[in-house]
């Protein structure tokens, strides 16, 4: 089989980058939740990461910039997710028992993005930014013996919400 040279890398990674830029321009309901925020450039294999090899792309700093400048216009774009409500309740103590269920789920899973709101009347916990339902239902049995009363939800959430707090 053929080596891939420097100038065909290159060819393919612009390629790419052209249909991501396309794909981004098109409505929030066709862009692929599992690929925000992500970057060809940091999904390439390197020995920092543990892969045998590293692969060095050498290229204008103007193609990076105009990435960036790209995935900054999204920011602001809605994507879906999957998320689990470990706790929903409008008793008296809702307010105190909501923080309190935060702070246990923040202890058990301190990766795992967790979101405390105030919908009158009720007070909720959600954690999780999954980008399937199957990737949500193995965390809800995870949680299960903990909250009891978990259950899965679907929601939107900012492109750059979901991306600095990726699970």
């Amino acid at each position: 089989m053929k080596m891939m040279t420097g100038k065909r890398i290159f060819a393919v990674l612009a390629v790419l980058a052209a249909l991501s830029f396309q794909a981004a321009g098109q409505n929030t309901s066709s862009v692929d939740s599992t690929l925000v925020g992500r970057s060809i450039f940091n999904l390439l294999p390197s020995r920092e990461k543990g892969n045998k090899a590293t692969v060095t792309v050498r290229q204008s700093p103007e193609i990076k910039e105009a990435f960036n400048r790209q995935v900054a216009a999204n920011a602001s774009k809605r994507v879906v997710v999957y998320r689990i409500r470990i706790y929903n309740d409008n008793k008296q103590n809702a307010r105190s028992a909501s923080e309190s269920a935060m702070n246990r789920f923040k202890a058990m899973y301190p990766g795992v993005a967790a979101y405390r709101s105030y919908v009158n009347p009720f007070f909720k916990v959600t954690v999780g930014n999954f980008h399937s339902r199957p990737e949500a239902d193995r965390m809800l049995q995870q949680l299960r013996g903990s909250f009891p009363t978990a259950f899965v939800v679907k929601e939107t959430a900012l492109a750059s919400e979901v991306n600095s707090n990726r699970n």
